[in-house]
């Protein structure tokens, strides 16, 4: 399962509100349910992703902050979840000062790929990386550690303008430290049916980039909004809701994609 099957994936948008860590949760999960061996990796200063794995800031002794300077490794910082096969670096506040920290070191693009080099990383056939919405030494740091990044879109009136940056942000990442990085998919967000601008946010995301978007839709759904709350991913939460089962045909999607690759 490891060394051609690990894949890290970068959650990304530099945006905020659309998705990026509900996405990487409910993926995660979805992935860990079928015998995938899942990590997260939080980037957000904020944990979210922690949070809504119900990972609490006390039990945070040692964090993605301590992996990003290289004063612990994998083995050491990721913790398991409820979920199994599922673990999680955590986030902590310290992150602030991970730019500071290392901006004028000659790698400071490639600390997580270093970090994640190591067999105990090497073990785990996905790796998740939730990044901070806003482009940054992090998100650099994702994008120059992954195979391809994972946009969450929401189904809203300035979505394509968003869209455009960041698919500039991939192509100067893979023109100056990371070659082989792609786009792994578009998926749209925070879908209403009832709206006929959501609708057209959709048709037009798919004319511009076709084959990019995945099928899947995540609708609006009142019970994934509850979910992190409780410190649990929707899939547990409620896994009849429609965000759940839309979240399980995402993962699906990921996982056929990943095959085509192979295969090619």
């Amino acid at each position: 399962m490891a060394g051609e099957r690990n894949r890290i994936i970068t959650i990304a948008n530099q945006k905020g509100g659309v998705g990026k860590t509900t996405t990487a949760i409910n993926l995660a999960t979805a992935l860990a349910a079928i015998g995938e061996r899942v990590l997260i990796i939080d980037l957000d200063p904020q944990g979210n992703a922690s949070t809504g794995l119900g990972i609490d800031r006390r039990n945070r002794k040692l964090s993605s902050y301590d992996l990003m300077v290289g004063q612990a490794g994998v083995a050491e910082t990721a913790l398991e979840t409820a979920v199994p096969n599922l673990f999680i670096v955590p986030s902590t506040m310290d992150l602030l000062g991970v730019e500071m920290e290392i901006s004028q070191q000659n790698d400071r693009v490639f600390k997580l790929k270093k970090a994640l080099s190591s067999p105990e990383a090497v073990s785990f056939s996905y790796i998740l990386l939730d990044c901070p919405p806003s482009f940054n030494l992090l998100t650099m740091n994702a994008m120059a550690a992954a195979h391809s990044v994972l946009v969450p879109l929401q189904c809203e009136f300035f979505a394509l303008e968003g869209l455009s940056q960041l698919l500039e942000t991939v192509n100067q990442v893979r023109g100056t430290v990371n070659p082989q990085l792609d786009i792994q998919g578009i998926v749209l967000t925070m879908f209403d049916a009832r709206n006929n601008l959501a609708q057209q946010v959709v048709n037009d995301v798919r004319t511009h980039l076709g084959e990019k978007v995945y099928h899947t839709l995540i609708p609006r759904n009142v019970r994934v909004s509850e979910a992190p709350s409780y410190g649990k991913p929707a899939i547990l939460y409620d896994l009849k809701c429609a965000g759940s089962q839309a979240y399980l045909q995402l993962a699906s999607e990921v996982i056929q994609r990943e095959r085509q690759r192979l295969a090619a």
